[in-house]
C-alpha cells in the first residue's frame, strides 16, 4: 500500500496535507451555513457554488494523493466542477447587480467592451456591443456551453483511457489526447471571454461588493488548476521532472500537482471566507443598498 511505502517525513507530509484539506472543508461548511442564513435566497446557491471551488479541488487532490490510481477520475471531477463554477461566477456578477432586469435598467444605453482577454485583448478596433437581453443571453450561453460540453469530453476521455487509447498530455498528433485537449482549450477560451467582458462592465459598480477581490480569487483558481497542472504534466511527460524509483516521472508530476493544489486551495479557501463574508446589518453604500432592495423585490 501507499502508506507502507512512505518514510516518516513522507507520512508527516501526507498527514499535514490531509489535515489542511479537512480544515478547508470545515471552513467551507461554516461559510455555507453563514451564507444560507444571511444572504437573500436569489443568490444564495450561486455564491455557495463559487465558494465550493477551492475545497472541492483540495478534496479531489487529497483523494488522488492517497489513491494514485484514482488520479484520472479526481482530476476530471475537479475540472468538470470548475467548468460549472465559471458559469456560476458570471451569474453571480449579474445577481450582485440586482438581477438581469435591474442590470439592463442600469446600463440601458451602455455598451460592452468586447476587446478583452482571453480572446480579443489585442483587437482594440472591435466595436462595442449594446447591452441588451440578447447579448446577455449570448454571454450566458458562452459559459454554459463549457459547463455542458466539458463533462462530455471528460467522459469520452475516460472511456478512451480505460481502453488504452488515451494518455493525458501526450502531444503526439496521432493521439486522441491532443485533439481532445485542443477542443477543450477552445471551449475554455470561449467560456472565459464573457466573464471577462462582464467583469470589465460591472467592476466599478460592484466595488462595494469586493468584486475585484472575488474575480482575483477566481482567476487564481483557474490558473493554478489548469495552467499549473498542464505545465507540470507536460514537464513530467518530457522527463524534465526526473523519476525517483519507485515513482516514474509522470507519478512524481502527479504528486507535485496534488500537493501544491492542496496547499494553494487551502489558502484560497481561507481568503474566500474573508472576501465573501460581510456584515449585512452594517450600513452600506447607497448603490449596494439599492441592489439589495432590488434582490428582495425579485425574491418570491
Amino acid at each position: 500500500s501507499l502508506s507502507a511505502g512512505l518514510d516518516l517525513p513522507g507520512r508527516f507530509l501526507f498527514a499535514i496535507l490531509t489535515l489542511m484539506t479537512l480544515i478547508a472543508n470545515l471552513v467551507f461548511i461554516e461559510e455555507a451555513v453563514y451564507i444560507y442564513r444571511k444572504i437573500p435566497s436569489s443568490k444564495r446557491s450561486i455564491i455557495i457554488w463559487v465558494n465550493a471551488a477551492a475545497p472541492v479541488i483540495a478534496t479531489t487532490s487529497c483523494i488522488g494523493m492517497w489513491i494514485p490510481r484514482s488520479t484520472m477520475f479526481t482530476d476530471f471531477t475537479a475540472s468538470v466542477f470548475f467548468a460549472i463554477v465559471i458559469h456560476k461566477f458570471l451569474l453571480m456578477m449579474i445577481k450582485e447587480c440586482g438581477g438581469q432586469k435591474l442590470l439592463l435598467m442600469r446600463f440601458e444605453n451602455g455598451h460592452f467592451k468586447i476587446s478583452t482577454g482571453p480572446c480579443c485583448c489585442c483587437c482594440l478596433c472591435l466595436p462595442r456591443v449594446r447591452i441588451t437581453r440578447r447579448t446577455l443571453f449570448w454571454m450566458k450561453l458562452g459559459t454554459f456551453q463549457f459547463a455542458f460540453f466539458r463533462p462530455m469530453f471528460m467522459f469520452l476521455s475516460i472511456v478512451l483511457w480505460t481502453n488504452g487509447n488515451y494518455t493525458p498530455y501526450n502531444l503526439s498528433p496521432k493521439e486522441a489526447a491532443m485533439w481532445i485537449s485542443c477542443f477543450i482549450g477552445v471551449l475554455t477560451i470561449l467560456a472565459l471571454w464573457p466573464v471577462a467582458i462582464m467583469f470589465q462592465q460591472v467592476r466599478t459598480l460592484l466595488t462595494c461588493k469586493k468584486i475585484i477581490s472575488k474575480f482575483a480569487l477566481y482567476q487564481f483558481i483557474l490558473i493554478l488548476n489548469h495552467l499549473q497542472t498542464a505545465i507540470i504534466n507536460i514537464l513530467a511527460m518530457q522527463r524534465i521532472i526526473p523519476c525517483a524509483p519507485p515513482l516514474s516521472s509522470s507519478a512524481r508530476g502527479a504528486y507535485m500537482i496534488q500537493q501544491l493544489l492542496i496547499m494553494e486551495m487551502f489558502l484560497i479557501t481561507l481568503i474566500s471566507r474573508v472576501v465573501y463574508r460581510r456584515r449585512y446589518d452594517d450600513l452600506e453604500p447607497p448603490e449596494c443598498m439599492a441592489e439589495d432592495v432590488g434582490d428582495k423585490k425579485q425574491t418570491p
